[in-house]
């Protein structure tokens, strides 16, 4: 089975530059109400993810936080708890298995490293449910 089939595609994911700012990152993340974004670097190759939990744990131990302040650091000084794993276009679907039971998304690579998509958990699980005869989705 070819899980490309349930690519949700870089133009449809939103994701961060890894030069954005804090702010930036926020932002993106409020608007889609997303807890988590992955990481593109400025050739497109996928990075890491950074997460709600990253950006909370680092405001915590800073003294004093403002968003103007958030407009000046960069995702990179925000240290990341764990990147989500990802899998190249000729990974299995029980690869995306064993990785939704971890992460809420699968990052999805090219040969190059280029990002190109993620697959979603509730994806693998819906095709889960609809392979084994309870129909969850007529579409995923």
């Amino acid at each position: 089975m070819n899980f490309l089939y349930y690519l949700l595609p870089k133009e449809k994911v939103a994701y961060i530059n890894e030069n954005s700012t804090l702010r930036q990152a926020m932002e993106k993340m409020e608007h889609h109400r997303y807890t988590a974004v992955p990481i593109i670097n400025k050739e497109g190759k996928y990075k890491g993810v950074l997460r709600e939990g990253d950006i909370l744990w680092f405001v915590k131990n800073m003294k004093e936080f403002d968003l103007e302040q958030s407009e000046k650091i960069s995702i990179n000084d925000i240290p990341r708890k764990k990147d989500h794993n990802f899998v190249t276009i000729d990974a299995s679907f029980e690869d995306l298995v064993k990785l939704a039971i971890e992460q809420n998304f699968i990052p999805v690579v090219d040969d190059l490293k280029n990002f190109i998509g993620i697959v979603t958990r509730k994806t693998v699980i819906a095709h889960l449910a609809n392979k084994n005869g309870e129909k969850i989705l007529d579409e995923i």
